[in-house]
């Protein structure tokens, strides 16, 4: 067998060797010696990588059918959405600057699209009660809600290093907090409307997958920490998905406002300014309030692990 694996072809060859090393590959694959643990346990951690990257390609396309084809947005949380996106997009700039490898973070790059995408038809197809009440409102909203998107697209790419890992830091708790709006939703309506069960159940198998690939090529405490209370409260909305499996919102029969009042904003742009107000809050309190020595130890501690993360055969 082993006169096989060592004369696989360059286009089977090579690309092995960029993900799992020369030394790994020699061992594995040419020498299919199977029991050395270290290296066995690295190629499994870059195969579920690579796994993760193209499961977080697809990861919301069902949730983005559901809402198109219901036309209809009714039990999605904007607010959770908007927090999750953010922290998506927070660590994508920041791995993709510290230039770590692909495989590490990559579907964060998909997610954060796919996202965007989502917020926008939550905005374009809310029931009007809860965000716009005409055409022209929807349209302002829209406006609006892709203009941040693109501010925030340029400010991650442009921002110093240093506020950037602070950015960073701050992803554990918002990615927390982020689940919480939907998960009262949920319960508040005893229904989780157009909520997708394949996003869920992705995210829970790719939360357990990224505590094993941190755990053998990171080595953070506080990244394993966000992986594992988001698979806590994702398997909370697994559970909401389970018990209101069925049930019609009770509030889609409430009865629509027939107008607003004149010189009144709407209920979906007061949002978005409120939700742009706080952002900037939380930016300033948190860029004042922390010491600048927090920020380079967690950067460079970062890079010193994974380039000391390969397996070296002794």
């Amino acid at each position: 067998m082993t006169n096989i694996t060592r004369n696989f072809p360059w286009f089977i060859s090579q690309p092995g060797i960029a993900i799992i090393g020369q030394e790994c590959y020699t061992i594995l694959v040419e020498n299919l010696e199977l029991s050395d643990i270290k290296c066995l346990k690295y190629g499994l951690s870059k195969g579920l990588g690579i796994g993760i990257v193209i499961g977080g390609s697809i990861m919301k396309l069902p949730q983005v059918l559901l809402i198109v084809r219901a036309r209809s947005s009714r039990g999605l949380s904007l607010p959770s959405y908007i927090m999750e996106s953010v922290a998506y997009a927070i660590n994508l700039a920041y791995s993709n600057r510290n230039q770590f490898p692909f495989s590490t973070y990559g579907e964060n790059l998909f997610l954060t699209m796919q996202n965007a995408l989502i917020n926008l038809l939550i905005i374009a197809y809310a029931p009007r009660l809860r965000l716009t009440q005409t055409p022209e409102d929807k349209r302002k909203a829209l406006f609006a809600a892709g203009g941040i998107t693109c501010l925030v697209a340029f400010l991650l790419w442009t921002l110093p290093m240093t506020i950037l890992a602070l950015l960073q830091a701050s992803t554990l708790p918002l990615s927390i907090l982020s689940k919480f709006p939907q998960i009262r939703q949920n319960a508040r309506t005893s229904s989780t409307g157009q909520l997708s069960v394949f996003a869920v159940a992705s995210q829970v198998v790719g939360c357990l997958a990224r505590l094993f690939t941190t755990a053998m090529e990171v080595g953070d405490r506080l990244v394993a920490a966000s992986y594992a209370i988001a698979l806590l409260l994702n398997v909370v909305l697994g559970v909401q998905i389970w018990l209101y499996w069925g049930k019609e919102d009770r509030t889609a029969k409430e009865e629509l406002p027939t107008s607003r009042g004149p010189g009144r904003p709407s209920f979906g742009l007061r949002i978005l300014s409120s939700k742009i107000l706080l952002s900037l809050f939380f930016f300033s309190t948190v860029t004042d309030a922390l010491p600048p020595v927090l920020v380079m130890p967690y950067s460079k501690k970062g890079k010193d692990f994974r380039a000391s993360s390969f397996p070296t055969k002794k």
